[in-house]
C-alpha cells in the first residue's frame, strides 16, 4: 500500500472511530437520562418502529461496533498489518450499514451524508491501496 494511502486511511479511520465512540457514549449517557440530553440525543419518538426503547443499545452498537472496528482498522493500517485492508473494509461497510439503518428512523442530517461519504472514501482508499485501480499491463496473446 502506498504511503499516502496508508496515512490518509489511518487518519480517516481513526477520526471516524473516535467520533463514533464519542457519539456512542453520548447516546448511552443521554439515553439513560430522562431528558433528551440538551439536544445531544435525538427525540425518542424516532425509536418508534425500531426494536429499541432508548438510545442506550444503539449507543453501545455505535461505540463498540462502529467505533471499535474503525479504531482497530486504524491501528492495523498504521502498523502495516497484512489484515489492515480487510479490517478497514469491514469498518467501512459497518459504517455504511449504520447510516442506512439510521436513515430509516431518523430524518436526514448533514452528518449522515458526511459519514456516508467517509465510508465510501474508506472503501475507495482500500481499493486504491490494493492496486485495483491504475495502470494494468497490456495483455498480449
Amino acid at each position: 500500500m502506498k504511503r499516502w494511502i496508508r496515512i490518509v486511511l489511518t487518519v480517516l479511520t481513526a477520526a471516524v472511530g473516535l467520533s463514533a465512540v464519542a457519539g456512542g457514549l453520548a447516546l448511552i449517557i443521554g439515553g439513560a437520562a430522562t431528558t433528551t440530553g440538551a439536544g445531544v440525543v435525538p427525540d425518542r419518538a424516532f425509536l418508534g418502529g425500531s426494536p429499541f426503547t432508548s438510545y442506550v443499545a444503539p449507543g453501545v452498537i455505535l461505540a463498540v461496533i462502529v467505533g471499535g472496528t474503525h479504531l482497530l482498522a486504524s491501528v492495523m493500517i498504521g502498523r502495516q498489518s497484512d489484515a489492515g485492508a480487510f479490517a478497514a473494509t469491514v469498518a467501512a461497510f459497518g459504517l455504511l450499514i449504520w447510516i442506512f439503518v439510521q436513515m430509516m428512523f431518523i430524518p436526514f442530517s448533514p452528518l449522515q451524508a458526511v459519514y456516508f461519504a467517509a465510508g465510501l472514501a474508506e472503501l475507495g482508499l482500500v481499493l486504491l491501496g490494493l492496486g485495483l485501480f491504475g495502470r494494468r499491463p497490456a495483455v498480449t496473446s
